[in-house]
């Protein structure tokens, strides 16, 4: 053997005896986990090694592209790019790892295994049993958003879609950005005849429009974070309650490494100026028009993967639903600019 095949050789080998050690000690800590029924943990640490494994092969697969490359300082700059993102990709698996921990704390140690019993949803999105008016899945309603050059326009369709038995309908939800279509997306709800709004899939279209072309169209370029319930392994979760209660942590969506959002009940009860917190970056003339009551919903949503500390707020009004979304590590709103199907939508105040 050559000095040089030594070196790939050194190259592989130790990354294969790690792999094996890495598999026997998950496999250690996922019976001893499941013994103590830490479920949620258990899946943290799975998806974990899962990330390693992923980070590990693109690793490779960028070394595999480097040695083809002929010229010398050129390929010891490759080989150094895939060191520097291997590097960063194990970062970013021990960021996720702690931010699904962190959700562990907040949700509680038991597996997401939701009950999708075809008998305990409405059929009929024409004749709801007990229609949710935190979250009203009418056909025909509109709502149009904005935020700063984005806009956002979602509608309840007239269309469903049977998942598992289960009738959900088709809300199409589009995202413009300097007039560019940048996110076409169906996302299906059920509406539980408890009140409750169960969250069962979403079909995504990420475009993106490029400078030069002619003529100008979007296009795709990615359908990530699209999951269906029964699909993969993925599984439905709660939109919105029927009966919110604050302080209760759930999750919206679980499509494990795709889309894991999870929500946490802040108040049931707001009205501005109660609030120093809820209020912040939240326009008053807003909430005076809608919460006036004080019975708007904020809650707290985030992803499994970014953890509870990377959150937006998100505020409920009876009769409207969704009206605003705050961001407070930036300071921003998206904000209802437009509705159909409420006599308060004529008098929605500009951003």
């Amino acid at each position: 053997m050559t000095r040089r095949n030594w070196d790939y050789a050194q190259i592989f080998f130790p990354a294969f005896v790690c792999a094996l050690a890495l598999s026997s000690a998950l496999e250690t800590t996922i019976a001893l986990a499941q013994d103590n029924g830490r479920f949620c943990s258990t899946t943290a640490q799975a998806l974990f090694t899962s990330c390693q494994n992923e980070v590990t092969d693109d690793f490779f697969k960028a070394k595999a592209i480097c040695f083809n490359v002929s010229d010398d300082d050129a390929r010891e700059e490759c080989l150094a790019d895939a060191e520097e993102e291997r590097t960063d990709g194990q970062q970013n698996c021990g960021e996720e790892r702690k931010a699904r921990r962190d959700t562990c704390k907040a949700l509680g140690e038991a597996r997401h295994d939701p009950t999708f019993d075809p008998a305990d949803f409405d059929s009929d999105f024409t004749n709801l049993t007990n229609p949710n008016p935190y979250f009203p899945l009418t056909i025909g309603n509109r709502w149009e958003y904005e935020e700063g050059d984005e806009s956002v326009t979602v509608e309840v369709t007239d269309k469903t879609k049977l998942i598992a038995g289960v009738t959900c309908i088709v809300v199409l939800d589009r995202v413009m950005e300097d007039g560019d279509l940048v996110e076409d997306t169906n996302d299906w709800f059920a509406q539980a005849k408890n009140g409750d709004v169960h969250y069962c899939g979403e079909e995504t279209a990420e475009f993106e429009s490029f400078d030069g072309d002619n003529p100008r169209l979007p296009e795709l370029v990615s359908r990530d974070g699209s999951f269906k319930h029964g699909r993969d392994g993925d599984k439905s979760g709660i939109q919105f309650f029927g009966s919110p209660v604050v302080g209760r942590v759930y999750r919206q969506e679980f499509s494990l490494a795709n889309a894991e959002d999870v929500a946490e009940v802040l108040s049931t009860t707001y009205q501005f100026g109660t609030n120093a917190e809820l209020d912040q970056f939240v326009p008053q003339d807003l909430a005076d028009l809608l919460c006036a009551a004080g019975n708007c919903v904020v809650t707290k949503e985030y992803s499994a993967t970014s953890g509870p500390d990377n959150f937006e707020r998100k505020y409920y009004a009876p009769g409207i639903g969704f009206f605003l979304e705050v961001k407070p590590d930036r300071g921003k709103a998206v904000q209802l600019v437009s509705c159909n199907f409420d006599k308060r939508c004529a008098t929605l105040p500009t951003p």
